[in-house]
């Protein structure tokens, strides 16, 4: 296949739903050749069952012997420079290092430490939707609630000082714009970098009860550097409150789409959970995993990889997978919970999965019963070629 006509990963969503071809070659068990949000030329795995022994594989498919993308290395970046990129970030590492950072940050942000946030994210969820009554219809719920409630939280999580919020959430959109020349992003990453070690330098000489000081206080003296400080400062903030956000603008578009669906979750207490789950499987707003490299031979559900070959998976893909789920590209919040594939898979299934799941769980109900006459105020607009699968605005009204 040509260069030029490989299509993006991007390009395989249509809405809420898939592109029409990418269902076709999942079912039939065909992969194809697509390029990366950063240029790379992959083979895409969309079944369940490989997209899971992808995500299993860290030993022969390894997400660390990525080498710079083409745009980057134009701009002069090499190996070496990939070393620092990575530094602290765990979705571009494996094992030992992966092993390390991670034991670190699990027993620091603990399942009890995200669910005590409970009360403040009720908080936060209360004020927005406060501030939206009193704004009065219309309204985008994505810039009023869906982005700055997880947001916050996050920041909150980690002590970014609320007069950063606004920089830092312009700063991540960018970011995740893939139409970003490779020259934009280095230079969107080097204003990251001073902020996050100027984060780290002022939690270390004013430690609170956050997460970076806590990480700072039982880690900070030799088992973290400060490179892998900011890297995973800056890890949490981008994943923990876009992913979370977009979640809650397309699964509140799903849910208005499907009314009946929409009141048992508003009317109903016990079942959020398992509408949760369903929301998580159905929006799937992560594109891919991330681009893997083999690193020696080997085969994926029948189909050869050879060393040096670039791998990525569809994950909305997988997670509508009829051998995963029934009627996978239909909603149905009283759906059976499965093990889909929204967090990842293995190694490195999503660390604040816990706290997203609880952020759903808290901030979806609450909106639906202050506004109980919730629709739609004009079409959403889609986001166009971003790294996360979200809107870029939710006209509302009640």
């Amino acid at each position: 296949m040509e260069e030029s006509v490989l299509p993006e990963l991007a390009a395989l969503r249509d809405g809420l739903g898939l592109a029409p071809d990418l269902p076709r070659r999942r079912d039939s068990g065909e992969v194809c050749r697509v390029r990366s949000p950063l240029g790379h030329e992959s083979t895409l795995f969309s079944r369940y069952a490989e997209v899971r022994a992808v995500h299993a594989d860290a030993a022969r498919l390894r997400l660390d012997a990525i080498g710079p993308s083409p745009g980057l290395a134009a701009e002069g970046v090499d190996d070496e420079a990939m070393k620092h990129r990575r530094a602290g970030r765990l979705l571009m590492l494996d094992p030992p290092e992966h092993t390390r950072l991670r034991g670190l940050l699990t027993a620091t942000f603990t399942v009890r430490r995200a669910q005590a946030l409970a009360p403040r994210i009720e908080e936060i969820v209360d004020e927005h939707l406060g501030a939206m009554a009193a704004a009065g219809p219309p309204a985008d719920l994505v810039s009023s609630f869906a982005l700055p409630v997880p947001s916050l939280v996050i920041c909150e999580l980690l002590g970014v000082p609320f007069a950063d919020r606004a920089e830092f959430g312009a700063r991540s959109n960018r970011f995740l714009d893939t139409t970003m020349s490779p020259r934009e992003r280095l230079r969107l990453d080097a204003e990251a970098d001073v902020y996050m070690q100027a984060l780290v330098a002022q939690h270390r000489e004013n430690p609170g009860d956050d997460l970076l000081s806590l990480l700072i206080r039982e880690h900070g003296a030799g088992a973290l550097s400060d490179e892998e400080l900011a890297g995973l400062a800056d890890l949490i903030l981008i994943a923990g409150h876009e992913t979370t956000a977009n979640v809650i603008s397309l699964g509140t578009l799903a849910l208005l789409q499907h009314p009946e669906q929409l009141a048992l979750v508003r009317d109903d207490p016990s079942a959020v959970e398992n509408a949760v789950e369903e929301l998580l499987r159905y929006t799937s707003v992560l594109h891919a995993g991330f681009v893997r490299v083999a690193v020696e031979d080997t085969t994926i559900g029948g189909h050869p990889v050879r060393r040096g070959e670039h791998v990525v998976t569809s994950l909305p893909a997988a997670n509508r997978d009829p051998a995963l789920v029934a009627n996978g590209d239909e909603l149905d919040v009283t759906r059976a919970r499965c093990p889909h594939l929204a967090f990842g898979h293995g190694i490195h299934h999503c660390l604040g999965a816990t706290l997203a799941r609880l952020e759903l769980r808290l901030a979806l109900p609450a909106l639906l019963k202050r506004f109980p006459g919730l629709h739609l105020a004009a079409a959403p607009e889609f986001k166009d070629r971003a790294l996360i699968h979200g809107l870029q605005s939710l006209p509302v009204a009640w």
